[in-house]
Order: C-alpha cells, then sequence, then structure tokens
C-alpha cells in the first residue's frame, strides 16, 4: 500500500509578523513583477501624501539613488515614536513591523487617507532587503534599520534637530522581485504628477540619480490643482480645447469633500478619471455616476429652457460626454471601496452629493456663460445626429447583410472549424501576401482576409462614418461580433484575431489603424485577449539545404556565423520587404504555423495610458505626435523605411 502523506496538527503553519507577506507577497501589492516593485514606491509616498492631506506636509522629495534604492521624505509631523501602550515598543516600530497597524483607523489621526488598512508601510519593510527610517519630532532625529523586517536594535536618538518629518530608505528585495528591481522613472513620474494635481498645493521634488551624468529632476507643484490636471491631458494629447477655462466645481457635505473640473475638446472621445482620496478609481463608482448622472440632466434641462431641443428630443450621456475631460475627486472620512483592488468605490451617499453639487454649480455656470454653454450644447447636439446617423446606417447594415445569400466578405477565405477555441483570422496586408497565406494556411482551422490600401483612421471620425466603410466592414462582418453598442463578444467566429502585416513604415501603419479601431469600437477583443500581432522574419539565411529565418540583424549575424562555420563558406540572405515575396511554404513556416511563429498578444495593462498614445498618435495634432516619436525613437529595433 502506497505511503499515505501524514496530515496532522503539526502540518498547521502560523505564520508570524511579516512572515505571511513574504510567504504571499502578491496578495498584498498585486504581484512580484514591475507592477507590484512600483507600487512599494506608492504606498511610501501615500504616507506623506496623507500627512498632506492632513494639513501638516507642504514638500515631499522621492528619489532614486544608484543601485535602484528609493527615498522618500517629508516635512510631514514625524512618525510618533513614543512607546506603544500595548506593543511595549516604539509606535514607529510598530508601524513598520505590525499589518494593520496605523493612525487611520479613527483615532483622531487622520480624518482623510487613502491607507486604509494599515499594511503599506509594514508591507514596504517586509518586501525590502533593508529599510531605514528616519524621524524629525520633539527637537531630535530617531533612527532605526530593518532587514527584511527584522531589526536588532530598537529605534534610537542620532542627533537633534528643529525641523520635523519623516525620511524612508528601501532596498527593494531581489529574491521577492526576482523579474526586476529596476525602477522606471516615466511610470513613477506619471503617479507623482498626478499626485501632485490632486492635492493642490502640495510640491514633489523627484529625482533620479541613478545615472551621474543624466541626473533628471522635476518640480511636480500645481497651485491651480485638477484644473491644471485637465489642460495637461489637452496639452499632452495635442487636443484643442472648445472654452478658454476649465470648469471647477467643489463643495462640502459634512467632512467630505468633493472637487470636479472638465473641459470640452474637439476630439470625438471621453476622458473621464475618477479619484476617492487619491486613489485612481479605475472603474468608477458613485461620485462617477453622480457626477454623468448630473452633466445629462443639465444639458437637457438647458435644452429645454432655452427651446434648444425640439419636443421628444432628448441628448444620452454619451451624447453630452463627447470630447469631455473630466477630473473628479472627491476626499472622504470613510471611503468603501468595492474589490480588492480598490477599483470602484461603494459609498452610496456619494453619488447624491456629487450628483446635486455639480447640478446646481454647473447649471449656475452656463446661465452666467451663455457662449461657453450654447458651444458644449452644440457639440452634444452634433453628437446625438452622429449618433442617430449612426443607428440608420446599422441598420441598412444589418438588412443588407441580411438580404444578401452569403453575407461574409467576398475576399474572405474561411475554415470548416467552427469552434472558436481552436479557429483563427490572420487578418493580411495586400492581395498577394493574402494569395500566399490562402495557399500556405491550414484550412482546418485558419481563415485569411486581405486588406488592401489604407483603411479610415477613426480616431478622426465617429461610429456613423465606420458603418459602409469598404476596409473596416468586412472585418467587421467576419468577426461576426458587430460594434459599439452593438458588440457582442459571444457572437465572435475566431479565438484568435492576428494582424499581419509587412514590417515597414506602411506595414506598421496599417497595424496602428486596426488597433485604433479595435480599441475605439471593439475593445472587449483586447481585453480578452483576442487580438494579436504576427512577426514575420525580416531575413532568409541559408546554405545550401540549410535555412534559418532571422528577426532581426543580430539573430541574421548569428546565423551567417553558425553556416559559415570555421571554413567560412559562403552564406547566402535575402532581406525581405514584404510578405508577398514569400512563397505559401514560407508564409507558414514563418508566419503561420503554431509551432514555428511568433506572434505577440496585445494586452490592455493601463486602457489610459493605451487611451492617451492612440490620441497622440492617430490625431490631427503634429507637435504631441513628433514629440512622442523623438521621446520614443530610441526603443526601436527595426525600421525600414
Amino acid at each position: 500500500m502506497a505511503d499515505i502523506q501524514k496530515y496532522d496538527e503539526s502540518q498547521i503553519q502560523v505564520l508570524e509578523g511579516l512572515e505571511a507577506v513574504r510567504k504571499r507577497p502578491g496578495m498584498y501589492i498585486g504581484s512580484t513583477g514591475p507592477k507590484g516593485l512600483h507600487h512599494l514606491v506608492y504606498e511610501i509616498v501615500d504616507n506623506s501624501i496623507d500627512e498632506a492631506l492632513a494639513g501638516y506636509c507642504s514638500q515631499i522629495n522621492v528619489k532614486i539613488l544608484p543601485g535602484d534604492i528609493i527615498e522618500v521624505s517629508d516635512n510631514g509631523r514625524g512618525i510618533p515614536v513614543g512607546i506603544h501602550p500595548k506593543e511595549g515598543i516604539s509606535a514607529a516600530t510598530v508601524v513598520y513591523t505590525v499589518l494593520h497597524a496605523g493612525g487611520k483607523f479613527g483615532g483622531g489621526g487622520y480624518k482623510v487617507a487613502g491607507g486604509l488598512h494599515g499594511v503599506g508601510a509594514s508591507v514596504v519593510n517586509a518586501l525590502s532587503e533593508w529599510l531605514e527610517l528616519t524621524v524629525k519630532k520633539e527637537g531630535h532625529i530617531y533612527f532605526q534599520r530593518f532587514e527584511r523586517g527584522h531589526y536588532d536594535e530598537p529605534i534610537k536618538i542620532i542627533g537633534d534637530t528643529d525641523e520635523t518629518g519623516t525620511s524612508v530608505k528601501f532596498k527593494a528585495d531581489g529574491l521577492i522581485f526576482e523579474e526586476t528591481t529596476s525602477y522606471d522613472y516615466e511610470i513613477l513620474l506619471k503617479r507623482l504628477r498626478e499626485q501632485a494635481f490632486l492635492n493642490a498645493g502640495v510640491k514633489i521634488i523627484f529625482s533620479d540619480l541613478r545615472d551621474e551624468s543624466n541626473i533628471v529632476s522635476e518640480t511636480l507643484h500645481y497651485e491651480g490643482g485638477i484644473r491644471q490636471f485637465v489642460e495637461h491631458i489637452h496639452n499632452t494629447r495635442g487636443l484643442e480645447p472648445l472654452s478658454d477655462k476649465v470648469i471647477y466645481i467643489n463643495g462640502m457635505q459634512g467632512d467630505s469633500a468633493a472637487e470636479v473640473a472638465l473641459q470640452y475638446n474637439d476630439s470625438y472621445n471621453e476622458v473621464i478619471l475618477s479619484f476617492a482620496n487619491n486613489i485612481h478609481t479605475i472603474d468608477g463608482g458613485s461620485h462617477e455616476t453622480g457626477f454623468k448622472n448630473a452633466l445629462t440632466k443639465v444639458l437637457n434641462d438647458y435644452g429645454k429652457k432655452f427651446n434648444l431641443l425640439k419636443d421628444g428630443d432628448k441628448l444620452i450621456g454619451e451624447d453630452v460626454r463627447e470630447g469631455l475631460t473630466a477630473i473628479i475627486s472627491v476626499k472622504l472620512t470613510n471611503c468603501e471601496f468595492e474589490g480588492q483592488t480598490k477599483g470602484r468605490l461603494g459609498n452610496p451617499e456619494v453619488k447624491p452629493f456629487v450628483e446635486n453639487m455639480v447640478y446646481e454649480k454647473l447649471m449656475c455656470f452656463f446661465e452666467e456663460n451663455p457662449e461657453a454653454a450654447r458651444n458644449i450644447f452644440e457639440k452634444s447636439l452634433a453628437a446625438q445626429r452622429a449618433r442617430e446617423a449612426a443607428k440608420k446606417a446599422r441598420e441598412t447594415a444589418r438588412r443588407k447583410s441580411a438580404m444578401e445569400s452569403a453575407s461574409l466578405p467576398g475576399k474572405l477565405a474561411d475554415c470548416s472549424e467552427k469552434d472558436v477555441e481552436f479557429t483563427e483570422i490572420y487578418i493580411v496586408e495586400g492581395d498577394s501576401a493574402g494569395g500566399s497565406a490562402k495557399q500556405g494556411r491550414d484550412r482546418r482551422y485558419q481563415a485569411i482576409l486581405p486588406l488592401w490600401g489604407k483603411m479610415l483612421n477613426v480616431e478622426k471620425a465617429r461610429i456613423d462614418k465606420v458603418y459602409g466603410n469598404e476596409k473596416l466592414m468586412p472585418v467587421v462582418t467576419a468577426l461576426g461580433t458587430s460594434i459599439g453598442e452593438d458588440f457582442n463578444i459571444e457572437k465572435l467566429r475566431y479565438g484568435k484575431i492576428i494582424i499581419m502585416a509587412d514590417a515597414d513604415v506602411d506595414g506598421c501603419h496599417i497595424r496602428t489603424l486596426l488597433l485604433t479601431f479595435f480599441f475605439r469600437f471593439m475593445r472587449p477583443l483586447i481585453q480578452n485577449g483576442n487580438v494579436y500581432i504576427a512577426q514575420p522574419p525580416l531575413f532568409k539565411v541559408w546554405r545550401g539545404k540549410q535555412v534559418r529565418y532571422a528577426f532581426s540583424e543580430e539573430e541574421r549575424d548569428n546565423y551567417i556565423a553558425e553556416l559559415a562555420g570555421e571554413n567560412k563558406a559562403k552564406v547566402d540572405v535575402q532581406r525581405y520587404k514584404g510578405l508577398g515575396e514569400m512563397d505559401p511554404e514560407q508564409l507558414w513556416e514563418t508566419t503561420m504555423n503554431p509551432e514555428t511563429r511568433t506572434i505577440i498578444k496585445i494586452e490592455m495593462e493601463d486602457a489610459v495610458k493605451a487611451d492617451e498614445i492612440f490620441t497622440i498618435l492617430m490625431g490631427d495634432k503634429v507637435q504631441p505626435r513628433r514629440e512622442f516619436i523623438e521621446k520614443n525613437a530610441k526603443y526601436v529595433e527595426n525600421l525600414d523605411i
């Protein structure tokens, strides 16, 4: 009889102190990849921001030191250092070594705070190779060092000072963050800038000191707060505002505060960012719902009051939010977030608070600024007309496909398999490449749809222009999901949608146009992980019957050396200028065979960032696009012009 593994009371583990954090770090910071690594910095900075919210801190210094060591210091009150009545050690030591310990549980230390669980500082300590805490308080400088959450010496006085504040220096533990312990300056800069906008007047000085020859430092200080946040979004994306000034609304309800900044621009897309106690509520919540309801009601009531809406006509949410940029920020004594990630605000009392505040003050603004109000109303009315036109175009497209005996596009070479789990469609640039792909494919599960010429740039067009477009509608029909509000992923005919275009500038443009289309009108395809980019090789390298395909110049050179051997035999190299140069067998072997191909899944790690990049790259304004290209040109590996 096989041995039965013993399972009794000795198998039950109790993780003491911070051991639980080191055992399951993902529970506390989301992941041990780059996202979790940067989260460590946010946790410490958030403590300083909470001091600013309480009115005791005006400046925060954040530094990346050589060796990817982080230092965060503020001029707040300083963490309490006295002996904790229950734990019998310094309160500062408790904060950094005991989970669920902090000053944000209603003890009067903070009325408003982003950190609600009391795990931030102790989690950072647990996941750091070492951490040094310096506190300036009550005339003295206190210091304590920890290693992987443990300490040998209690906190001690190392000097005197008339300043106050807290400084934390730490190095992330490579045993935990095995992928990387190197920080991305741009990721941290984006988050710190966001915090500076949300807390008007707070000065954050962010410095990257890792490279002595290239020291970078930025002072993030915005007296205009979220008004400047809206301006920053428009400037970054190259959007033209419809009015001179950002509309700003704020109000109080008991100890809770709310502020909203909004401005319309010349685009067709909306950008609404909502925050609760400085935490980005990416999935919205009661504050965002209250704002949207109020905006729709204000514009409808304004239209009726001045007879701008015909009887029975009504603007809906998507009409009044076209071209809108808005920031909603609430500061609450007791935030109730839905879900571990704090992605959605749940406080039910916040919805009527924000809704009433926005309705009342925005209506006043409209009455006092008739020209601005009329411009906004006209934009909403234009959006309504476009929506009606899209509805008619959609119905026409439906009738057309219903009348056609074969509703699939004529150029589509479909596959025989019907199970979405196994099917894939290649959207191929050009008829010649499409012909090779049709001959080279596995007909059982691979479908081919050739596209020719440049398609519509949907960043510069509303949805009504998509219906009937000869380049885009074949894609929509082939996939079977429809678009926009009619989109239904359950009707998707292929599990993998693979964009296959040449590795040159035109090919990149076509890929970007298609991805923009998917992002704007079929976003669940990207969110669900259905969209891929095919990676055709750049070179064929061969000697006799030995053939290699290289995807970079470095790989090409390695294959040349390998095939030439010690005798330095002649090796032939062919540079592929396009997919059409490959015969069906080559295309199958290099780009379509699941055993040997390279395909890249398009993932939506950060929808807001993706939205911004599509606006910059595909929008009307040249300057932001030029700046983006100049900034990112160093990351380009292969560019065929």
